[in-house]
């Protein structure tokens, strides 16, 4: 189900809000959309905050006459299995990617800048660091991050590149190839970031090829799943050359045991999945929901529908 019919209109819609310790802010946005937020047995919607899909699993499983889903993530998929046509669902793709965009430039910097290790460094080191003006990029997905991040990079005048499923072009990258032309595409990049979702065709997609495809000074960033890297090969990869560097947002296993060797690699960098939180895009979830509640109630499209079959 792609939206809400326009034959079944509401006056006023009636939205549940799960699980109780939901920031405030979002029922605000709820009635400041004209919404009226309920019990579940009186709910035509669900916003879902939570973190456990088999606790969602069971609230559909008790009030299947739930019409729409929002959920606040944009990675979906551990829901990809309760998605089906008998409701609407919606996700918060597109609203996260500003913020996840800024911690990759910040990221790019700290490698090219070879802050890893100047950073834990105890006495003054020689360095060779490299400037990311007039650098090559090249961003795997064409979501929500990979657009800001172009934004983002456009004033140190690099020439950007993006792998997505579909290669149609997009204003201010460069080259655009499908995941057929992966190889090639990363050979004389950069640095090589990682925005695509999480689906069987993506799934350890980096491993020992595609890092011995890339330049042995390049530097990879993942934000998207940690399962989109084989980390064994990537283990391998730093210790041996293969690449210059990475920096983790998201890991597999995740969280990464205290005791991994990739928290001991000089050329590592690993934040705990904190490029974005929910709190951080109070702004645009808010608005998003504003959207959906007030598009719910006239029965038009919802913003952010989920592509059960694409898995995103």
């Amino acid at each position: 189900m792609n939206g809400i019919s326009t034959t079944d209109h509401l006056q006023t819609p009636k939205i549940a809000i799960h699980p109780a310790d939901t920031p405030g802010w979002i029922t605000t946005a709820v009635a400041e959309a004209g919404g009226l937020v309920v019990p579940m047995d009186r709910a035509q919607g669900l916003l879902w905050a939570g973190r456990e899909p088999s606790e969602l699993a069971a609230l559909l499983d008790a009030y299947p006459d739930l019409r729409w889903v929002q959920l606040a993530a944009a990675g979906v998929e551990r829901y990809v299995h309760l998605i089906d046509d008998s409701r609407t669902w919606t996700c918060g793709k597109g609203v996260y990617g500003p913020v996840v965009a800024e911690h990759v430039l910040m990221c790019i910097l700290a490698l090219l800048h070879e802050l890893p290790v100047l950073a834990r460094a105890m006495s003054w080191q020689k360095a060779a660091p490299r400037s990311l003006y007039d650098a090559s990029v090249t961003i795997v997905g064409a979501g929500g991050i990979a657009s800001s991040l172009v934004t983002l990079l456009a004033p140190f005048r690099v020439k950007v590149s993006v792998v997505r499923r579909r290669p149609s072009p997009i204003p201010g990258v460069e080259a655009v190839a499908a995941p057929d032309l992966l190889l090639e595409t990363i050979a004389g990049a950069d640095a090589v970031v990682l925005a695509a979702p999480l689906t069987a065709a993506t799934r350890g997609m980096f491993g020992e090829r595609a890092l011995r495809a890339m330049k042995r000074d390049a530097v990879l960033v993942n934000v998207a799943r940690g399962q989109l890297i084989v980390t064994d090969d990537l283990v391998r990869a730093l210790t041996g050359g293969w690449i210059g560097g990475a920096a983790l947002d998201v890991t597999d296993p995740e969280p990464l045991p205290a005791d991994h060797p990739l928290w001991r690699l000089r050329n590592c960098m690993i934040t705990p999945h904190s490029a974005s939180r929910l709190e951080m895009v109070e702004g645009t979830y808010s608005e998003r929901i504003r959207e959906n509640v007030r598009r719910f109630a006239r029965g038009d499209r919802l913003v952010g529908v989920i592509d059960a079959q694409a898995g995103y």
